[in-house]
């Protein structure tokens, strides 16, 4: 699916689509990091943060970070993981009630993300997926009792993404979406560890915050395809703010048209009586 750079030329030529290195293929300013990230991954993101609305939770009560660092180890302050987008409830949208984050410290806000949403991309999808969790100790060892790690793991190298979000901010909803195949996969936190889940029409419903994730159809900002989507207990997409702006527009028109018909129909109904000799001015100004 995806060719190895430099691609040989031909004659005649290949489209630049086949030719030209993707962000994946270019290093990162990072040297962990594979590259930046590409389109999908800005307006994905975008699509959930819109429509991340918990009716349990104000807005002031409701955040969500996208492509933002997540520190997690107050022992280790430089220690951090970068979800695609995590959602969190019950915590200040601006930090301090005042401004808006830089990245989300969990010893700070002492709230960890409610569930948290990954987009596989190449070279990422194994850390991700966490494919060799045969590996993975148990989730006793190296996590202390308060949910950080211990003092034996801190003198190790970081735990993968994977670890963190199962065994040490103890998140309770991880889900993962492929773009290039459609899949979309979710994991509970089930005691000490994820346990996929079986999804119904690629939904999934959370309980703890009434409202549910499933795959939509459909055209954000002009690409038309299958997106992530938050949907409501009655199972409706929650809509976006373009998309509530222009109900409202249609609503607003809806009215104006009535108005105007009515309008209409009395100056009709005015006009015979007057033709069938009654003045109708007079009952409207007796």
């Amino acid at each position: 699916m995806f060719p190895k750079y430099p691609v040989p030329q031909t004659e005649p030529p290949r489209s630049p689509k086949e030719t030209l290195p993707t962000m994946y293929d270019l290093p990162s300013e990072n040297a962990e990091e594979p590259g930046l990230p590409d389109e999908f991954h800005g307006l994905q993101p975008q699509l959930l943060s819109y429509t991340f609305r918990p009716s349990r939770y104000s807005a002031s009560q409701i955040f969500s970070g996208a492509d933002m660092n997540l520190y997690y180890d107050s022992r280790h302050p430089l220690w951090y993981k970068r979800p695609d987008w995590f959602g969190v409830v019950g915590v200040s949208r601006l930090y301090d009630e005042v401004d808006m984050r830089l990245s989300y410290v969990v010893w700070q806000e002492s709230v960890n993300p409610f569930v948290i949403v990954e987009l596989l991309s190449p070279g990422t999808e194994k850390e991700d997926l966490k494919d060799d969790r045969e590996n993975v100790p148990p989730a006793s060892a190296g996590v202390a009792d308060n949910g950080q790690i211990s003092q034996e793991q801190s003198q190790e190298k970081p735990l993968r993404k994977w670890e963190v979000y199962e065994q040490v901010l103890r998140i309770p909803y991880y889900v993962v979406f492929s773009r290039y195949t459609n899949r979309l996969r979710a994991f509970k936190l089930d005691g000490a560890r994820y346990e996929e889940l079986e999804l119904s029409d690629s939904r999934l419903w959370m309980p703890e915050i009434d409202l549910g994730l499933g795959l939509w159809q459909g055209d954000y900002l002009g690409v038309d395809r299958l997106w992530l989507r938050w949907y409501d207990s009655e199972g409706n997409w929650i809509s976006t703010p373009e998309e509530r702006a222009e109900h409202e527009q249609h609503r607003a028109n809806q009215e104006q048209q009535r108005a105007e018909l009515a309008e209409t129909r009395l100056a009709s109904l005015m006009q015979r009586l007057r033709e069938s000799g009654i003045d109708p001015d007079r009952f409207l100004n007796s």
